[in-house]
């Protein structure tokens, strides 16, 4: 063995990216992730209803290259020794970390949400209760992008279930004009109602409590907001207030120069942006740029300009919603057959790009 042993934990659009390019270069890498098939986190409301979503297997996107796979999870991270603990007992020794464990739903402390509510990551449990369970009340909590792929996607996939879109504020708030207009038309269109300025304050076994009132709901999905995994904060990693890790311009923790911590784990100030928002759009390229830099190909800080954001609407209907480089809007969408045909384009190309 020859080289550096370099350590990746977590195998989303970040970390197994960086493994997979990384392996190619002359370091020894190892891949820890409890999964076995890659989650295409993008396409879990698809999966909650009931469509066919590919999973690639990780050891094929991994195959040829110079990378272990140990299929188990990181709980303690020993800074000082330089070693990840697995849940299985390992102790994993690196010479490099990368720290790409993601981020998860995020319950905003609001009570019963955890006991009550389904998240993204159960969409297989969410498609089995609504297409076995008698119809009722659906409440989708959360006016951002998971919320309305969700409401739009339900609400098409089970017409029998009556479709309610909960927000804190506006739904598709930081669209265009036109772009919201067109979310708000396609709910319209596959009966989702939409109530906008309704703070949930808490969620019990029988529906939504909002700061005006009740919601009765048989079913609640939450998808008000994304938290980082909590590892980096617990081991010490120098973090802000959201728990994201601080990072330099090179992606490498500004508390242990060891460590480079990419995608939503990691707060990446860009001039002229500022802090990149968690997203698949914004956690690949890390990983691409990574490999680059840990594999001598790069010794550039990272940089990022922003160029789309999509949304699918059904399995009709889709925005893609122009922006700047600096993730502001511009008027004009895509939507329709030429909406649709773009953000398929890209969600199923993102697989292809893992390599």
């Amino acid at each position: 063995m020859t080289g550096k042993h370099i350590v990746v934990i977590g195998a989303g659009y970040a970390g197994l990216s960086a493994a997979a390019r990384i392996g190619r270069g002359p370091d020894r890498v190892t891949l820890i992730a409890p999964e076995q098939r890659f989650t295409h986190r993008v396409r879990l409301h698809e999966l909650a209803a009931g469509r066919q979503v590919a999973r690639p297997e990780i050891a094929r996107v991994l195959r040829g290259r110079k990378v272990t796979h140990r299929a188990t999870r990181a709980v303690e991270l020993d800074l000082a020794a330089r070693e990840v603990l697995t849940e299985d007992g390992e102790r994993v020794a690196y010479d490099t970390l990368v720290y790409a464990l993601g981020s998860r739903t995020s319950w905003g402390g609001v009570p019963g949400a955890a006991e009550h509510a389904y998240p993204t990551e159960r969409a297989e449990e969410l498609r089995r209760r609504l297409a076995e369970g008698a119809p009722g009340m659906l409440a989708v909590v959360g006016g951002g992008a998971t919320g309305i792929e969700l409401a739009t996607e339900l609400a098409e996939a089970y017409p029998a279930w009556q479709v309610r879109l909960v927000a804190a504020g506006r739904v598709g708030g930081w669209l265009s004009e036109r772009g919201r207009a067109h979310v708000l038309a396609v709910l319209d269109r596959l009966g989702a109602r939409v109530d906008e300025n309704r703070r949930v304050t808490a969620v019990t076994a029988h529906g939504l409590t909002c700061e005006d009132g009740e919601i009765p709901a048989e079913v609640v999905v939450w998808a008000a907001s994304m938290e980082p995994q909590p590892l980096a904060a617990a081991s010490g990693l120098a973090v802000n207030a959201q728990g994201r890790a601080l990072v330099d311009d090179h992606l490498r923790s500004v508390s242990h120069p060891e460590v480079y911590v990419i995608g939503d784990a990691a707060a990446v100030e860009v001039p002229g942006i500022g802090e990149l928002r968690m997203a698949c759009a914004t956690a690949m390229p890390q990983g691409h740029y990574l490999a680059k830099l840990l594999t001598g190909r790069t010794d550039k800080p990272f940089s990022y300009r922003y160029a789309t954001q999509c949304l699918s609407l059904g399995r009709g209907e889709a925005l893609v919603q122009l922006i700047h480089g600096d993730d502001s809007v511009r008027p004009r969408v895509l939507t329709g057959a030429t909406g649709r045909l773009v953000k398929a384009g890209i969600v199923k190309g993102l697989p292809l790009s893992l390599r």
